[in-house]
């Protein structure tokens, strides 16, 4: 019964390690060459790094495969498990379009190519067979030139049939020079009626006041709570919802443990500030998000009504949600006639006969 909302996870790091393990045997035996055995390869794909940098060097090697040629065959992976062993209703998908273009082409090429790779992804998505509501984030990135990441900003609204907003990646340490930039880029988002979330105050060196008022969602978020809880309270004006990733921060070196979260969420809770909770790279964490959700209760970070309060402003914050309510809701209503007409006559076939002691 699919019945929990994601919405931020990355298509480059949401390939599970025993995927793109066969697939580089399959299509890519340089690569799988590099590792003894599957062991290995999971080890060094999964592992912690040191900094957030480090960390997002490996999804180099995720989009050096993902293709106009292969993105069906990742996606369709990638749907299949979040229907099976996550329960999924909702996703948000989200990746830079221009890095799944040919690297053989010219700039001018790559970005006419990358309405291509947006059709694929929409289309490779959409499956009969686990029906899941889905749509697509194009992610502008650190690393690339204006032109790029304002053509992304473009396709992004000629293709709404596909894609529900816009985020900007890279690393938030990486913004610092070319903030001005990016402060015109969403504002250009916005003029565009686009929505926003972006990658901010993920780290202590990517704190930028600047961007917050273009931001319908924040991606990731935590420092707010955790050095700067002052601008809680328009956050919650606002109606911004962190989006919160609590193993991500564990294996890019950006917290100690998973306890330092708690903090997040209490400061969160009574500022009035939602937190959706998600998995980021769960591919690259070995990690679904009922288990993300699992880990946050056994290390008694938040309680039951807290997580259902994440669940809930989840379905409340999705960009492509089409309807009002979250599908627990939905199944309750449609279940509760018949269950308190069936609890009433197993209630009362119990009463009419006598207990045998």
């Amino acid at each position: 019964m699919a019945l929990y909302a994601e919405l931020h996870r990355h298509l480059g790091g949401s390939v599970v390690p025993r995927v793109l393990w066969r697939y580089f045997q399959r299509n890519r035996p340089d690569l799988a060459q590099q590792f003894d055995e599957y062991g290995a390869f999971e080890e060094f794909y999964t592992r912690p790094r040191n900094t957030l940098d480090e960390y997002l060097e490996l999804h180099t090697l995720v989009e050096s495969v993902q293709t106009d040629e292969t993105l069906p065959y990742f996606v369709y992976r990638l749907m299949r498990g979040a229907y099976i062993f996550e329960n999924l209703a909702y996703l948000e998908l989200r990746y830079t379009p221009y890095l799944r273009t040919s690297d053989q082409l010219s700039q001018s090429e790559r970005i006419d190519q990358m309405t291509q790779i947006v059709e694929i992804v929409g289309r490779a998505s959409q499956l009969g067979d686990y029906p899941i509501v889905t749509s697509q984030i194009l992610c502008m990135h650190s690393r690339l030139p204006y032109e790029v990441n304002r053509a992304i900003a473009d396709l992004a609204a000629q293709m709404k049939q596909y894609v529900c907003g816009i985020d900007l990646a890279g690393g938030d340490a990486h913004y610092a020079e070319r903030l001005d930039e990016f402060v015109e880029l969403y504002d250009y988002a916005r003029s565009l009626g686009l929505n926003t979330t972006g990658h901010l105050y993920e780290t202590s060196e990517g704190c930028y006041p600047e961007l917050l008022p273009y931001l319908m969602r924040i991606g990731h978020g935590i420092q707010i709570p955790l050095l700067h809880p002052e601008l809680l309270g328009e956050i919650a004006e606002r109606g911004q919802c962190l989006e919160v990733c609590p193993t991500t921060y564990l294996k890019t070196g950006t917290l100690e443990s998973i306890h330092q979260l708690k903090l997040v969420f209490d400061r969160c809770f009574e500022a009035g500030v939602d937190i959706a909770i998600c998995t980021d790279n769960a591919g690259l964490h070995n990690m679904r998000l009922p288990f993300e959700y699992e880990s946050l209760l056994t290390h008694d970070v938040i309680g039951f009504d807290q997580l259902q309060a994440c669940q809930e402003a989840a379905f409340r914050h999705a960009f492509a949600w089409p309807h009002r309510q979250r599908p627990a809701s939905i199944l309750t209503e449609i279940l509760q006639p018949e269950s308190r007409s069936e609890s009433s006559a197993i209630e009362d076939s119990l009463l009419s006969k006598p207990l045998k002691i």
